[in-house]
């Protein structure tokens, strides 16, 4: 997925807020979804952010375009684990490993069902 740095992005000096990369990662998530015409809101539950880890190479500027590019790393039995990472210009400026659990819309972990597991190896294979 492409996104453009706009003002809203970023800091006082034109580089995009720290958070900003976490914001732009859950964009391109959501986005495979609704790629699809679905949502990220399944049937049963909804997955949430367990673990994250980043590191950031450099800086993104307002106004740069941006590729956000995700990978499955492992699937598990309530949750799965994805990495992604951002590029500007064919360079990584940040990359994360993300741990997303599997919820019911009390709270609860919940196992994920098969056809999610098959949904989820779609999406992100």
């Amino acid at each position: 997925m492409k996104i453009r740095v706009y003002y809203e992005d970023t800091d006082t000096g034109g580089v995009v807020y720290h958070s900003n990369y976490l914001n732009f990662c859950e964009r391109a998530r959501s986005e495979v979804f609704f790629d699809r015409g679905i949502t990220p809101v399944l049937e049963s539950g909804h997955f949430v952010a367990r673990r994250v880890i980043g590191d950031y190479f450099a800086s993104a500027k307002l106004g740069d375009l941006l590729e956000i590019k995700s990978e499955l790393l492992k699937m598990k039995t309530a949750s799965f684990i994805l990495k992604q990472a951002i590029f500007k210009d064919e360079v990584k400026i940040f990359e994360l490993e993300i741990v997303l659990a599997y919820i019911d819309f009390e709270g609860k972990p919940k196992k994920i069902e098969p056809l999610t597991k098959e949904l989820l190896l779609s999406l992100f294979v």
